[in-house]
């Protein structure tokens, strides 16, 4: 009888750790098996006026990510995918804004960007001297980013003390 109640246990125990875990909301969800992608998070962020609430229909299948002080627009889907790629590695471009950014006052704004892969080895990403831009809702600054490698990767960005980190999939 003692046995049969710790194989029973022992089942259950196995059984609920299959099931895996429920993330709550706004937390990372897992991509395939091994990334755990930013989500849009629920409620929605929202960036101040006067910046559109939405993701303009240009951009359909991306979300703002952040917060006031610094936020982004990400991809539904987690994944950067179809890259350019140079002996260095992939390069993207990413777009961050601010509230109360001006570029007449900042051309060269003092955000730095790092990144480390979360699923192997790797050089961390190299980023460029952040500069201003104009996006099709208004000003931003701009990032171009290079990936040695495809994988799971941690974007961080801080801004005037504020960091804002996502993680995405790369693949070529």
């Amino acid at each position: 009888m003692r046995s049969s109640k710790y194989w029973l246990i022992t089942l259950i125990a196995v059984g609920l750790s299959a099931c895996g875990t429920i993330a709550p909301p706004g937390a990372p969800t897992e991509a395939g098996d091994t990334c755990p992608v930013t989500p849009a998070p629920q409620p929605p962020f929202v960036p101040p006026a006067p910046y559109p609430a939405q993701s303009p229909p240009a951009y359909a299948g991306q979300f703002w990510y952040g917060t006031p002080a610094l936020w982004t627009m990400l991809g539904a889907d987690g994944s950067w995918s179809a890259l350019p790629k140079s002996a260095g590695g992939y390069s993207q471009k990413v777009f961050w804004w601010s509230a109360g950014y001006r570029a007449s006052e900042m051309p060269v704004p003092a955000l730095t960007v790092t990144g480390r892969r979360l699923d192997g080895a790797s050089e961390p990403l190299s980023a460029a001297r952040a500069t201003n831009a104009s996006a099709d809702f208004g000003e931003a600054i701009l990032v171009g980013v290079v990936l040695p490698q495809p994988g799971c990767w941690e974007i961080t960005g801080n801004y005037q003390g504020h960091d804002l980190s996502f993680v995405v999939q790369v693949t070529p």
